[in-house]
């Protein structure tokens, strides 16, 4: 895919599954060395039922300490601090089963909410795995049935893909170094 295509539809406010996809295939892989260090994110619109959760509550990104830390949630609050966040199944299962997504009046709540999940522990570990063919730098969640897959776009970004166990459509997201660190 050619640069500026890929810039274009990286661009776009929404984007097919289908074209996330060939976007993610014709890129090529990462190694767990590129992934270090913090990263700010993005959710890509595909019609997923995650569409708009993340970006509700604040996200802010993912930081990469070494294969064995990672803290795949970190979130901005209203001062401008970064926090890590525990992923909780249930929180998880709540917020999709409701859609909630759809009601961007609950978003202050939920932001409040978020204070019972900070730590300071890794929540993932990142290895070298095959996803579509491609063995590339996967971020797998300690205790949630996700893996993020990374295919670089250029030295300072990269494209996700989320596979989640639960709902067979991926769920794609971009992630570019921060320059904030912790």
């Amino acid at each position: 895919m050619a640069k500026t295509d890929l810039q274009s539809l990286l661009s776009a406010p929404t984007m097919t599954t289908a074209e996330a996809l060939s976007v993610y295939d014709s890129l090529e892989p990462v190694n767990l060395a590129f992934m270090t260090g913090r990263w700010q994110g993005k959710g890509i619109s595909t019609n997923h039922p995650m569409d708009g959760i993340l970006e509700m509550i604040c996200w802010y990104g993912k930081e990469f300490i070494d294969s064995e830390t990672v803290h795949p949630l970190l979130f901005q609050n209203t001062e401008g601090e970064i926090f890590k966040l525990k992923p909780d199944p249930t929180v998880m299962a709540l917020s999709l089963n409701f859609h909630i997504n759809r009601y961007p009046w609950v978003a202050p709540g939920l932001r409040w909410f978020n204070r019972f999940f900070k730590t300071e522990v890794s929540q993932a570990r990142l290895r070298m795995m095959e996803n579509r063919g491609v063995v590339t730098a996967t971020m797998i969640y300690d205790y949630l049935p996700i893996n993020d897959s990374f295919k670089k776009i250029d030295d300072n970004s990269v494209f996700g893909l989320m596979d989640y166990k639960l709902i067979p459509q991926p769920f794609f997201f971009l992630l570019q170094r921060s320059v904030l660190q912790a």
